[in-house]
């Protein structure tokens, strides 16, 4: 299990600035442009992406799916649709789990060696953020585990309360 984990950080900062074979983009299930880092990474991207994403046609909650980055320093954005919160009982956290998952399987099958990805879920979504981190981590480590190819993943945290949710999940699956 170590080797896992020292392929895992925590950066705080903009996920569009990254140089990375991936980011994720905690996507809605259209792939249309939205708030928060999805329509962050889409600004950053530049319209290209929007008509990628527009051609893919939608993604079901908890699946990945795969573009170009355009404008970005990423190569690539994954966009993983994340599960809307409804108390805990409706499959959510299998749902998040599914997105980690699905996205770094993403990243094998292209050959991919660095993904980023933000706390999927916990915006708009309404998902709680400290059970956000948990399961990323513990999920992208049992990917990492199926595809050691993918050589670092980055849990890009946009402040610094989130970054700290990421290094205690971090700790806890040492």
């Amino acid at each position: 299990m170590e080797w896992i984990m020292s392929k895992m950080k925590v950066v705080q900062g903009d996920i569009t600035r990254l140089d990375v074979d991936a980011i994720v983009n905690a996507a809605n299930s259209q792939l249309a442009p939205g708030g928060g880092v999805c329509g962050a990474i889409h600004r950053a991207a530049g319209p290209k992406l929007a008509e990628a994403c527009a051609a893919i046609g939608g993604c079901p909650t908890g699946e990945a799916r795969i573009t170009p980055g355009f404008s970005l320093k990423a190569r690539h954005v994954i966009h993983a649709v994340g599960p809307v919160w409804h108390g805990g009982d409706s499959g959510e956290d299998e749902a998040l789990a599914a997105c980690y998952r699905n996205a770094i399987s993403l990243a094998h099958e292209h050959g991919l060696s660095s993904i980023a990805f933000p706390a999927i879920s916990t915006g708009i979504y309404g998902f709680p953020a400290e059970r956000a981190a948990s399961i990323a981590v513990k999920s992208a480590g049992e990917a990492l585990a199926a595809h050691p190819d993918v050589e670092q993943v980055i849990f890009c945290c946009f402040d610094g309360v989130s970054a700290k949710r990421h290094e205690k999940a971090l700790a806890a699956q040492e």
